[in-house]
């Protein structure tokens, strides 16, 4: 490799896009979200089991985050997604119990990116 190849390849790499935490988290909700598909409960339950799980442990630590003290995040939106969160826990449960409807999981899941994409776009 020649010294201008490597030289461009140096800068490339040092402009790639660095994430921001609302990214961060968007991108994590949208592929827990993605996972909870009906196909997987009806073609392989073990995995769409495996994608509850993963949005049940998603839903956990945004529950501590918001409870946390310090958390910058208003007051009232703080209340609103740590209701959600014991909403998401509980449902999960039916889900898996079989008297619930995933729809609402990823209903919930999918409200919360807009939420986080519009947040993206006022910046």
């Amino acid at each position: 490799m020649n010294a201008t190849l490597m030289a461009q390849n140096a800068y490339t790499t040092a402009t790639t896009a660095v994430k921001t935490p609302r990214s961060i988290e968007l991108d994590v909700f949208s592929r827990v979200t993605r996972r909870l598909s009906r196909k997987f409960e009806e073609t392989n339950y073990p995995e769409f089991a495996r994608a509850l799980h993963e949005n049940r442990h998603l839903w956990t630590l945004l529950a501590v985050d918001v409870a946390d003290p310090d958390n910058g995040l208003p007051q009232d939106l703080r209340a609103r997604l740590f209701y959600l969160a014991e909403f998401t826990l509980q449902h999960t449960s039916k889900v898996l119990a079989g008297t619930g409807n995933v729809d609402i999981l990823h209903e919930i899941n999918s409200s919360v990116m807009r939420g986080l994409r519009q947040q993206g776009e006022a910046r």
